[in-house]
């Protein structure tokens, strides 16, 4: 018998999914030491098991968030820089320059919406090449929600959506006073 065993889409949503999948195998090992044992050993399959539930929360959550490839353009995150070469426009967005998020979903594909301090904004399709690189950037914006960035990003139409500005986070200080960030 020649040529793979699965075929092209369903190889291509095991390596989507491979995060969570990695956590339900470490689950399943940290269930069956759990069983095989007692003692510390169990308190290892114990911790083991919490590992597995993080990352197949955390696997999830990036399932989630990829849209596909071959959408317009290459994205390239670093720390906390944004860098996105394009067809026709491209940029460069520094995380503490950004003044607000959005997602527009009447673009097809839909677009991430950066715009910076200054007024300028950069467009980036969600099926660039790289773009689920952004999940980890958008998670270090304060007060971000990641749930209602996963649900604005499976809503199909509705226009743009703000789903972080910098003018409406508030962080509390020592003394429970709280100060808007700018």
């Amino acid at each position: 018998m020649s040529g793979p065993l699965l075929r092209p889409e369903v190889r291509a949503a095991l390596a989507r999914g491979r995060e969570a999948l990695a956590g339900v195998a470490v689950m399943a090992v940290a269930a069956w030491l759990g069983a095989a044992s007692f003692g510390v050993t169990r308190l290892v399959a114990v911790a083991l098991g919490l590992a597995g539930l993080g990352l197949v929360w955390t696997g999830v959550q990036r399932w989630r968030f990829q849209r596909g490839e071959g959408g317009p353009g290459v994205v390239q995150v670093d720390e906390r820089r944004l860098v996105y070469w394009g067809p026709l426009t491209g940029g460069v967005v520094d995380l503490d320059d950004l003044a607000r998020l959005e997602i527009d979903s009447d673009r097809r594909p839909a677009h991430w919406v950066l715009t910076l301090r200054q007024g300028e904004a950069l467009a980036v399709p969600v099926t660039a090449r790289g773009a689920e690189g952004l999940l980890d950037l958008f998670a270090a914006l304060p007060g971000l929600r990641t749930e209602a960035m996963l649900a604005a990003l499976a809503r199909e139409g509705g226009g743009r959506v703000t789903l972080w500005q910098a003018g409406n986070v508030v962080r509390l200080t020592r003394r429970g006073e709280g100060r808007r960030l700018n």
